[in-house]
């Protein structure tokens, strides 16, 4: 019996074996093949994924082209003076909205990259550009043209320094599409560097490191005080006869830059039927409910007001802040630079030199 069991095991074991080698067998032939498959299939949901996370998100607008020609096809813009210019009519659209978030103005000489000359925001959002009135920038590109000297350097915001070199022809030291800051709705933040490759690729005329570390100087220098800010004009236009231009726009620009040297806000009141004085009640009011101290306003059109204002002293000593008619300033009397022009939101300084001509 013991013998019968002995001989029995590995037959017991070698019926086990063959079989084993069956389902080995079979394994070799479906098994790699299943596991193909799924690595496969692992490594296309992987890619997937990954694209997902490492694309870009798309900006959230885009430009749309409603309308291109000369300057005569564009009569309400005012650009008689101009005739050499190719003017485009752009609307920034929104997926899902049925209006246009603003509408654009963009001009160009020859082949150039294209520069915004008017932008007329439609949502109660600030977007891109800031409110402007093309008919102010038209005379103060005349007023340049006129009382500047050809050869002086000329400071001013990026925007306004591409729309000045484009309506006078003269240098100004910014001289490329710098869009900064970057502004957009609250909502929109997560998409900021969508939204930069989006405008760089739009425009054509990206900034080299260069231009853009001297913009940041002239951001500084716009929110140090007076004395201090006027000596780092100077240092940027290397000792040229040279000028600056500011709006009141720039406040807000510079804020946002700058909002450890610059707290400002803004706010449109309506002018109805020409009420200044029901207007200044309103501005007051809105001035004394926020804890602001000081404020200015800016006319965008016939029937509504832009008021930016203040919310400290040390905002209000900043050259830029000084530079503007805010109820606690008097631009005609500062010292650190001279003022030679104005119109509307524009005023332009003098920079003047280091030393007294007298030496």
């Amino acid at each position: 019996m013991e013998q019968t069991q002995k001989e029995q095991r590995p037959v017991i074991v070698g019926a086990a074996q063959t079989m084993e080698g069956a389902l080995t067998r079979a394994s070799n032939r479906i098994l790699p093949s299943l596991g193909i498959v799924l690595v496969a299939g692992g490594l296309l949901v992987f890619g997937w994924l990954a694209y997902l996370w490492l694309s870009p998100t798309p900006a959230p607008y885009h430009y749309k082209l409603v309308e291109e020609g000369g300057i005569d096809k564009f009569g309400k813009l005012g650009l008689d003076a101009w005739p050499d210019l190719s003017i485009s009519k752009q609307e920034v659209v929104v997926e899902g909205m049925d209006q246009p978030m603003a509408v654009a103005y963009l001009a160009r000489r020859g082949n150039a990259p294209p520069v915004m000359l008017n932008w007329e925001n439609r949502s109660g959002e600030p977007v891109v550009f800031v409110d402007g009135k093309l008919s102010e920038l038209t005379m103060l590109a005349s007023a340049i043209a006129k009382h500047v000297p050809k050869n002086a350097a000329i400071l001013a915001w990026w925007d306004t320094s591409r729309q000045i070199s484009l309506l006078t022809g003269y240098e100004t030291v910014f001289t490329s599409h710098l869009s900064q800051p970057l502004i957009m709705p609250s909502l929109w933040r997560t998409r900021s560097e969508a939204i930069e490759k989006y405008e760089r690729e739009f425009w054509r005329a990206p900034a080299n490191a260069e231009e853009s570390q001297k913009f940041q100087r002239f951001a500084d220098a716009l929110a140090a005080d007076p004395k201090e800010g006027a000596t780092m004009l100077r240092e940027l236009t290397k000792g040229r006869e040279a000028y600056v231009a500011v709006h009141l726009s720039d406040l807000y620009k510079l804020g946002l830059m700058r909002p450890e040297r610059l707290s400002v806000g803004y706010k449109d009141f309506p002018l109805q039927g020409g009420d200044v004085h029901g207007l200044s009640g309103m501005v007051k009011r809105w001035q004394v409910d926020n804890n602001y101290i000081t404020y200015s306003v800016h006319g965008l059109s016939e029937n509504l007001v832009r008021a930016y204002f203040l919310a400290d002293a040390k905002s209000g000593n900043t050259l830029l802040a000084q530079m503007l008619p805010f109820t606690t300033t008097q631009p005609l009397e500062l010292q650190a630079v001279q003022l030679v022009y104005q119109q509307g939101g524009y005023w332009v300084y003098k920079i003047p030199s280091a030393q007294p001509p007298n030496g």
